[in-house]
């Protein structure tokens, strides 16, 4: 009898434990924001004023650089960060599904596929849903139709979704918002985009307070990419985005739940400044291997599809790939403004798969040198020429400091005062599933314990 009253005290402890686990777990709150195209050189620049981010910093830890993604790219950095797996396992490798076309037609991006299509491996928000926490998300990227969002407020936010409906009802925005975001980043201002972006955030968190809350905004990027990072629109810029974490900081403040929160800071990648423009399908039409009507591609037996400071080049036909793939090799390695090009089958060197593992994948992969970028179009037969309009880019090697994001913790479990030299946006996926007691099924980044309150 004793021995069964001490088992049934033992079980009655342990389930008590596993219930006080849970309690806690869903009394923690974490924010993951990324703002978009954020260099650490400039967070290292004392003279940006950026206060509602210093002071968390302040108060909690930071890092004077943070090695990024290769292709150092939007979607895929942003992917890394909520996986803590690298590319050539997450398989996001652009801005969207790269979807090869029959016969000898290019290669095309779809931007707005099923996560599922895109992600191959489990999420942050996947898992967090699956231990029945609640997530969310305003502008994040690569989460169509998910299915373990709880609460979503997509980039181009439709009429019929719950939190659309909400916030309309609430009087936040009117329904002449929300087709105004159905333009796009390229048809509306970027600024007006962030601060809607912001205001479904705190509606989000005030409303609903998920568990893990994930925040992008897009105007760092647009104005480095039309002014270049470290002018004067670009210090405005960062300005601004300070201002709409601040904003949300607040709503944290008012809800009484800043105890309980996490802020995570981080960013997609760093910025270089361009002059000159590079056009590889201009060297492919050159060379008889593509027919252009324009600026566009229309038939070809090899096409290269750019990402800024990098590209990727396909060979149509599998079975020419032996034949083409020296010619095109060198060819490259002779173009003015190509730095360096890498066979696809190297993939895994720079953190990406080849192209047996994963289609999207380049025959090979291009980088462009200092001050250039490639562009896609494939008009006239320049194939360099200067920028117009265009500031700066990203996409090139993550080796590269230039290309260094930024990483800041704040808040419950984080230690106050730690700087870290250098850190990975491997580890920030690890990290927040440690905080949140959440185990992620594969990882290639490591928690830092050293940021973490004992």
């Amino acid at each position: 009898m004793k021995f069964c009253a001490l088992l049934v005290l033992g079980i009655v402890i342990v389930l008590g434990l596993t219930s006080c686990s849970k309690s806690s777990n869903k009394d923690h709150h974490v924010i993951l924001i990324s703002i978009d195209g954020f260099p650490a050189w400039m967070w290292n620049d004392p003279s940006l004023q950026v206060p509602n981010l210093r002071k968390l910093a302040a108060e909690g830890a930071s890092t004077k650089a943070m090695t990024v993604s290769n292709p150092s790219i939007t979607w895929i950095n942003h992917t890394t960060l909520v996986t803590g797996v690298e590319p050539r396992k997450h398989g996001v490798l652009f801005n969207g599904l790269l979807v090869r076309q029959d016969g000898n037609k290019p290669a095309k991006i779809e931007p707005w596929v099923d996560k599922s299509r895109l992600v191959h491996v489990p999420t942050l928000y996947d898992i967090a849903h699956q231990n029945g926490l609640t997530t969310a998300e305003s502008d994040w990227v690569a989460v169509t139709r998910p299915g373990t969002i709880t609460w979503s407020f997509a980039e181009l936010p439709e009429a019929e979704s719950p939190v659309v409906k909400e916030m309309i009802a609430a009087g936040t925005i009117t329904p002449e918002h929300i087709e105004w975001m159905q333009l796009g980043p390229k048809r509306k201002s970027v600024t007006f985009l962030d601060n809607m972006w912001t205001k479904a955030a705190i509606h989000i968190f005030k409303t609903h307070k998920p568990n893990l809350l994930l925040y992008h905004t897009l105007n760092t990027d647009a104005t480095h990419h039309t002014y270049g990072p470290g002018t004067m629109a670009s210090h405005t810029a960062l300005a601004y985005a300070d201002k709409l974490v601040g904003d949300l900081i607040q709503a944290v403040e008012d809800s009484g739940l800043r105890d309980r929160t996490t802020f995570v800071i981080a960013t997609d990648h760093g910025f270089k400044k361009v002059s000159k423009y590079v056009y590889p399908n201009v060297v492919l039409k050159k060379a008889g291997l593509a027919t252009a009507l324009g600026p566009t591609i229309t038939t070809c037996d090899a096409f290269c599809m750019t990402q800024g400071g990098m590209a990727f080049v396909y060979v149509n036909d599998p079975a020419r790939k032996a034949e083409l793939l020296p010619k095109l090799k060198e060819m490259f390695a002779q173009t003015e403004g190509v730095d360096r090009v890498i066979e696809g089958k190297d993939g895994h060197t720079l953190g990406m798969p080849t192209p047996e593992e994963n289609q999207g994948m380049g025959d090979l992969v291009l980088y462009a040198k200092d001050g250039h970028a490639f562009n896609n179009a494939a008009a006239g037969d320049a194939v360099t020429a200067p920028t117009t309009n265009y500031g700066g880019t990203h996409g090139f090697f993550n080796g590269d400091p230039e290309l260094d994001g930024i990483f800041i913790a704040s808040g419950r479990g984080i230690k106050k005062g730690v700087v870290l030299e250098r850190m990975a946006n491997l580890d920030v996926a690890p990290t927040i599933a440690k905080l949140m007691d959440l185990k992620l099924p594969q990882q290639d980044g490591r928690v830092l314990e050293e940021i973490l309150a004992k």
